[in-house]
Order: C-alpha cells, then structure tokens, then sequence
C-alpha cells in the first residue's frame, strides 16, 4: 500500500472516531487520494465567510452613536486601556460585522471607500437610513449598467432600467467619511 494513501486512510479513521457528523465530511473533502497514485489532490475549496470589516474612525463614541441610530446591533465594546477598544456592530441581517476603535487600524479614517450593502427594497433602506439620520443619496444606476465606478463617475439618477436585480444604488457616509453604497438584489444570480 501506497505510504501516503495509508495515512490518510490512518487519518480518517482517527477522524471518524473523534469527530461525528458534518465536520468529518467537511474535512474529508478538502483532501483526498487518487487510488491509482496515491497522490494527494484538493477536493475542494475550505469554506471562507467574510466576518469583520474594520473601520478607521476619528472619534470612537461618535462612530458607535452613528451606526447605533442606523439600528445596527452592539455586539462589543471592550478596552484595555486608553490605547486600546473595540467596538463591534452588525447591520441587520447580517451575518458580516464592522469593527472600530482605539489602535486598531492605521488606516486613515474615513479611509474605507466602496463598503456595500445588499437590499431588497431599496427606496424602503434609503427611506429608514436617513429617518434614522444618515444623509443618503437618490438612488443612482452605473452609465455602464454593470456596476458602480468609484466615486460619482458614471452616475445616472434613478433606479436601474425596470429596476434590475444589482442595478440600482444609494451612497452614504459615517461621520468619519467612510463610504457605503446600498445595492438593491431583488433576484440572485445562478449559484449566489
């Protein structure tokens, strides 16, 4: 028997023994053998999920306010010290948080430029962002009909032509500047 063929044969029998379920399926498909060569080939790719976005902001309390009154959740806020916090946020429905604070990031703040947020309804978004006392664009569509340029380039007011799923957009700012863009999916692409 081919040397490395055993020990992955040695391997999953020590992960079917100590992990049940989903996990050992999930493992198992990221490595496995030809039989023929024993060599070893990707099966699959490991799964990655976007968690947390850090921002770079100014003024931490200000930042935590703002994205509070938008109706994000607080999901943290520690320090260790005068050098050091994090404050963690989650929009709603989201399962990826935005993270700021003291010595987090030495990135400029306002720094962060094309953050993006998907939404069904996009008129009803721009409607409660800005009650809640986010100054939001009018809805815009890309010239191109593709996707947004950066910045204003390419700009048309209104909605997407017949309001087509990715099509339509809205731009708003934290108080710091960083910039976020609505994104209006109303059906997904095949696979998405």
């Amino acid at each position: 028997m081919n040397t490395v063929n055993h020990h992955l044969q040695i391997t999953y029998a020590v992960w079917t023994s100590v992990i049940s379920g989903a996990k050992v399926e999930s493992m198992i498909r990221r490595v496995a053998t030809t039989p023929a060569t024993g060599t070893i080939r990707r099966a699959a790719v490991v799964d990655m999920k976007l968690e947390v976005v850090v921002l770079p902001v100014a003024d931490v309390d200000r930042a935590k306010d703002f994205y509070k009154a938008l109706g994000w959740r607080l999901d943290a806020d520690f320090a260790t010290g005068d050098d050091f916090r994090v404050v963690q946020l989650t929009p709603p429905g989201s399962a990826c948080s935005i993270i700021f604070g003291t010595g987090i990031t030495s990135a400029a703040p306002g720094s962060a430029d094309g953050l993006q947020l998907t939404v069904a309804d996009l008129e009803a978004a721009r409607t409660e962002l800005a009650e809640r006392g986010a100054e939001v664009s009018e809805a815009f569509h890309d010239a191109g009909g593709v996707f947004h340029h950066a910045g204003t380039a390419g700009r048309v007011p209104g909605p997407g032509p017949d309001h087509q799923s990715y099509g339509s957009f809205a731009s708003f700012s934290d108080p710091d500047g960083n910039g976020w863009l609505l994104q209006e999916i109303t059906t997904r692409l095949p696979g998405r």
